[in-house]
Protein backbone atom coordinates (compact mmCIF):
# COMPACT_ATOMS: atom_id res chain seq x y z
CA UNK A 1 0.00 0.00 0.00
CA UNK A 2 1.30 3.47 -0.93
CA UNK A 3 1.51 5.83 2.00
CA UNK A 4 1.36 9.60 1.94
CA UNK A 5 4.11 11.19 4.10
CA UNK A 6 5.55 11.90 7.56
CA UNK A 7 4.71 14.02 10.63
CA UNK A 8 4.67 17.75 11.33
CA UNK A 9 7.25 19.59 13.39
CA UNK A 10 6.96 19.27 17.15
CA UNK A 11 6.28 22.96 17.77
CA UNK A 12 3.47 23.25 15.22
CA UNK A 13 1.86 20.01 16.26
CA UNK A 14 2.10 20.78 19.97
CA UNK A 15 0.14 24.01 19.44
CA UNK A 16 -2.49 22.13 17.47
CA UNK A 17 -2.87 19.45 20.12
CA UNK A 18 -3.31 22.14 22.73
CA UNK A 19 -5.89 23.91 20.58
CA UNK A 20 -8.04 21.08 19.23
CA UNK A 21 -7.25 17.85 21.04
CA UNK A 22 -5.50 14.66 20.04
CA UNK A 23 -6.68 12.10 17.56
CA UNK A 24 -7.76 8.72 18.79
CA UNK A 25 -7.58 5.29 17.19
CA UNK A 26 -10.88 5.84 15.41
CA UNK A 27 -9.27 8.68 13.47
CA UNK A 28 -6.46 6.58 12.09
CA UNK A 29 -8.20 4.27 9.62
CA UNK A 30 -8.76 4.73 5.90
CA UNK A 31 -12.29 5.58 4.76
CA UNK A 32 -14.17 2.48 3.69
CA UNK A 33 -13.81 1.72 0.00
CA UNK A 34 -11.08 4.30 -0.66
CA UNK A 35 -8.41 2.94 -3.02
CA UNK A 36 -4.92 2.99 -1.53
CA UNK A 37 -3.58 5.28 -4.25
CA UNK A 38 -6.44 7.76 -4.25
CA UNK A 39 -7.53 10.67 -2.11
CA UNK A 40 -10.28 10.40 0.50
CA UNK A 41 -13.81 9.47 -0.48
CA UNK A 42 -14.40 12.62 -2.53
CA UNK A 43 -11.60 11.82 -4.95
CA UNK A 44 -13.85 10.19 -7.55
CA UNK A 45 -11.93 6.89 -7.72
CA UNK A 46 -11.02 5.80 -11.22
CA UNK A 47 -11.34 9.26 -12.75
CA UNK A 48 -8.88 12.08 -13.20
CA UNK A 49 -9.56 15.80 -13.19
CA UNK A 50 -11.67 17.20 -15.99
CA UNK A 51 -9.34 18.45 -18.74
CA UNK A 52 -9.83 20.56 -21.84
CA UNK A 53 -9.42 24.17 -22.92
CA UNK A 54 -10.43 27.30 -21.04
CA UNK A 55 -13.59 28.77 -22.55
CA UNK A 56 -13.92 32.41 -23.53
CA UNK A 57 -14.72 34.95 -20.83
CA UNK A 58 -18.50 35.20 -20.42
CA UNK A 59 -18.22 38.18 -18.08
CA UNK A 60 -19.24 36.19 -15.02
CA UNK A 61 -17.82 37.64 -11.80
CA UNK A 62 -18.34 36.68 -8.16
CA UNK A 63 -19.41 38.53 -5.05
CA UNK A 64 -19.37 35.63 -2.62
CA UNK A 65 -17.11 32.76 -1.61
CA UNK A 66 -19.42 30.29 0.10
CA UNK A 67 -18.68 27.26 2.22
CA UNK A 68 -19.35 24.52 -0.36
CA UNK A 69 -21.21 21.27 0.10
CA UNK A 70 -18.79 18.55 -1.02
CA UNK A 71 -19.49 14.84 -1.11
CA UNK A 72 -17.78 13.03 1.78
CA UNK A 73 -16.39 16.23 3.31
CA UNK A 74 -17.56 18.59 6.05
CA UNK A 75 -16.48 22.16 5.33
CA UNK A 76 -16.47 25.32 7.41
CA UNK A 77 -14.88 28.75 7.45
CA UNK A 78 -11.37 29.14 8.86
CA UNK A 79 -8.26 26.99 9.04
CA UNK A 80 -9.95 24.09 10.82
CA UNK A 81 -7.93 24.68 13.98
CA UNK A 82 -4.67 23.73 12.26
CA UNK A 83 -1.94 25.86 10.76
CA UNK A 84 1.82 25.57 10.50
CA UNK A 85 2.72 29.02 11.74
CA UNK A 86 6.13 30.57 10.98
CA UNK A 87 4.77 31.65 7.55
CA UNK A 88 4.57 28.06 6.29
CA UNK A 89 0.85 28.32 5.49
CA UNK A 90 0.28 28.75 1.75
CA UNK A 91 -1.15 32.06 0.53
CA UNK A 92 -1.83 33.71 -2.83
CA UNK A 93 0.79 36.27 -3.76
CA UNK A 94 2.11 37.76 -6.99
CA UNK A 95 -1.33 39.14 -7.87
CA UNK A 96 -0.40 42.82 -7.56
CA UNK A 97 -1.60 43.52 -11.12
CA UNK A 98 -5.13 42.36 -10.29
CA UNK A 99 -7.72 44.42 -8.39
CA UNK A 100 -9.64 42.57 -5.71
CA UNK A 101 -13.26 43.38 -4.98
CA UNK A 102 -14.24 44.38 -1.48
CA UNK A 103 -14.69 41.38 0.79
CA UNK A 104 -16.25 43.02 3.85
CA UNK A 105 -19.47 41.03 3.43
CA UNK A 106 -20.12 38.43 6.10
CA UNK A 107 -21.00 36.06 3.26
CA UNK A 108 -17.45 36.02 1.89
CA UNK A 109 -15.54 33.04 3.30
CA UNK A 110 -11.97 33.86 2.26
CA UNK A 111 -10.64 30.77 4.06
CA UNK A 112 -12.41 27.41 4.13
CA UNK A 113 -11.26 24.06 5.53
CA UNK A 114 -12.80 20.70 4.68
CA UNK A 115 -12.51 17.51 6.74
CA UNK A 116 -13.04 13.92 5.65
CA UNK A 117 -14.29 11.04 7.77
CA UNK A 118 -12.33 9.68 9.48
CA UNK A 119 -10.17 12.74 9.86
CA UNK A 120 -6.56 12.98 8.79
CA UNK A 121 -4.34 12.42 11.83
CA UNK A 122 -0.86 13.95 12.06
CA UNK A 123 1.60 12.44 14.49
CA UNK A 124 4.89 13.57 15.98
CA UNK A 125 6.36 11.31 18.61
CA UNK A 126 3.69 10.76 21.25
CA UNK A 127 1.56 13.69 20.06
CA UNK A 128 -1.27 13.52 17.53
CA UNK A 129 -3.77 15.98 16.09
CA UNK A 130 -6.37 16.03 13.35
CA UNK A 131 -5.97 18.21 10.28
CA UNK A 132 -8.25 19.15 7.38
CA UNK A 133 -8.21 17.26 4.12
CA UNK A 134 -7.41 20.69 2.69
CA UNK A 135 -7.53 24.37 3.52
CA UNK A 136 -8.55 26.78 0.76
CA UNK A 137 -7.95 30.50 0.40
CA UNK A 138 -9.78 32.45 -2.30
CA UNK A 139 -9.41 35.96 -3.74
CA UNK A 140 -12.12 37.63 -5.86
CA UNK A 141 -11.14 40.12 -8.55
CA UNK A 142 -12.77 42.69 -10.79
CA UNK A 143 -11.18 40.85 -13.71
CA UNK A 144 -8.49 38.28 -14.48
CA UNK A 145 -8.06 38.94 -18.21
CA UNK A 146 -5.67 36.03 -18.84
CA UNK A 147 -6.15 33.33 -16.18
CA UNK A 148 -3.38 31.08 -17.51
CA UNK A 149 -0.78 33.85 -17.56
CA UNK A 150 -1.90 35.15 -14.16
CA UNK A 151 -1.75 31.66 -12.70
CA UNK A 152 1.78 31.14 -14.02
CA UNK A 153 2.88 34.34 -12.31
CA UNK A 154 0.97 33.76 -9.08
CA UNK A 155 2.00 30.12 -8.75
CA UNK A 156 5.66 30.99 -9.26
CA UNK A 157 5.54 33.86 -6.77
CA UNK A 158 3.54 31.92 -4.17
CA UNK A 159 5.78 28.86 -4.36
CA UNK A 160 8.94 30.99 -4.28
CA UNK A 161 7.68 32.77 -1.17
CA UNK A 162 6.76 29.46 0.45
CA UNK A 163 10.23 28.15 -0.40
CA UNK A 164 11.81 31.23 1.18
CA UNK A 165 9.87 30.49 4.36
CA UNK A 166 11.02 26.87 4.48
CA UNK A 167 8.88 24.73 2.19
CA UNK A 168 10.83 22.38 -0.06
CA UNK A 169 9.41 21.85 -3.55
CA UNK A 170 9.41 18.32 -4.93
CA UNK A 171 8.73 17.17 -8.46
CA UNK A 172 7.46 19.45 -11.20
CA UNK A 173 4.25 21.49 -11.37
CA UNK A 174 1.38 19.89 -13.27
CA UNK A 175 -1.35 21.95 -14.95
CA UNK A 176 -4.92 20.91 -15.75
CA UNK A 177 -7.13 23.22 -17.81
CA UNK A 178 -10.90 22.85 -18.05
CA UNK A 179 -13.54 25.08 -19.59
CA UNK A 180 -14.04 26.91 -16.31
CA UNK A 181 -10.58 27.28 -14.76
CA UNK A 182 -6.87 26.53 -14.87
CA UNK A 183 -5.33 24.49 -12.03
CA UNK A 184 -1.62 24.07 -11.26
CA UNK A 185 -0.57 21.57 -8.59
CA UNK A 186 2.79 20.79 -7.08
CA UNK A 187 3.94 18.57 -4.26
CA UNK A 188 6.11 20.05 -1.55
CA UNK A 189 7.33 19.44 1.98
CA UNK A 190 6.56 21.76 4.89
CA UNK A 191 8.78 20.92 7.85
CA UNK A 192 8.97 17.21 6.84
CA UNK A 193 5.20 17.21 6.27
CA UNK A 194 4.27 16.24 2.66
CA UNK A 195 1.78 18.59 1.06
CA UNK A 196 0.11 18.82 -2.33
CA UNK A 197 -0.69 22.41 -3.23
CA UNK A 198 -3.02 23.48 -6.06
CA UNK A 199 -3.39 27.06 -7.22
CA UNK A 200 -6.18 27.93 -9.65
CA UNK A 201 -7.50 30.85 -11.67
CA UNK A 202 -10.50 31.80 -13.77
CA UNK A 203 -11.65 35.16 -15.14
CA UNK A 204 -12.89 36.44 -11.79
CA UNK A 205 -10.99 34.68 -9.01
CA UNK A 206 -7.75 33.02 -7.93
CA UNK A 207 -7.19 30.65 -5.05
CA UNK A 208 -5.01 28.02 -3.43
CA UNK A 209 -5.85 24.67 -1.84
CA UNK A 210 -3.29 23.09 0.46
CA UNK A 211 -3.82 19.33 0.86
CA UNK A 212 -2.62 17.57 3.99
CA UNK A 213 -1.35 14.00 3.61
CA UNK A 214 -3.54 10.98 4.10
CA UNK A 215 -2.06 7.70 5.35
CA UNK A 216 1.30 9.50 5.61
CA UNK A 217 1.55 10.04 1.86
CA UNK A 218 1.16 12.93 -0.58
CA UNK A 219 -2.32 13.40 -1.95
CA UNK A 220 -1.91 12.43 -5.64
CA UNK A 221 -1.90 15.43 -7.95
CA UNK A 222 -4.78 14.05 -10.05
CA UNK A 223 -6.98 13.70 -6.97
CA UNK A 224 -5.99 17.14 -5.68
CA UNK A 225 -6.78 18.74 -9.04
CA UNK A 226 -10.21 17.08 -9.13
CA UNK A 227 -11.04 18.21 -5.60
CA UNK A 228 -9.86 21.72 -6.50
CA UNK A 229 -12.30 21.80 -9.42
CA UNK A 230 -15.09 20.53 -7.17
CA UNK A 231 -14.32 23.11 -4.49
CA UNK A 232 -14.31 26.02 -6.93
CA UNK A 233 -17.58 24.87 -8.51
CA UNK A 234 -19.29 24.89 -5.11
CA UNK A 235 -17.63 27.91 -3.50
CA UNK A 236 -17.89 30.68 -6.08
CA UNK A 237 -21.26 32.41 -6.20
CA UNK A 238 -22.20 34.70 -9.05
CA UNK A 239 -23.01 38.31 -8.40
CA UNK A 240 -26.39 39.81 -8.97
CA UNK A 241 -26.89 42.82 -11.28
CA UNK A 242 -24.87 45.74 -9.98
CA UNK A 243 -23.48 43.72 -7.08
CA UNK A 244 -19.81 44.06 -7.97
CA UNK A 245 -18.04 45.93 -5.21
CA UNK A 246 -15.42 48.60 -5.97
CA UNK A 247 -11.79 47.47 -6.17
CA UNK A 248 -9.52 47.78 -3.22
CA UNK A 249 -5.76 47.91 -2.88
CA UNK A 250 -4.53 44.92 -0.89
CA UNK A 251 -1.20 45.46 0.89
CA UNK A 252 1.48 42.93 0.12
CA UNK A 253 2.38 40.22 2.56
Amino acid sequence: MNRWGTAVAAVALASVVAGCGSGGPADAGRPSGRPADAAPTTAHPGTGPAAGALAADTGTRYSTVAVPAMEGLVCDEGDGGFHFGSDLDMTVTGDDGLKEIEDDSQDVADEVSCFGSPRTVLRKGTMSASAPTFTARTHLYVSVPDPAASLDRIAAASMDLAKDYGRNLTGEPETVTSASLVVECRQNVADTFPMTTCLWANYGAVGVLDFFPFDDQYVPVASAARLTQDFVAGALKKEGPGALRPPRDRPGR
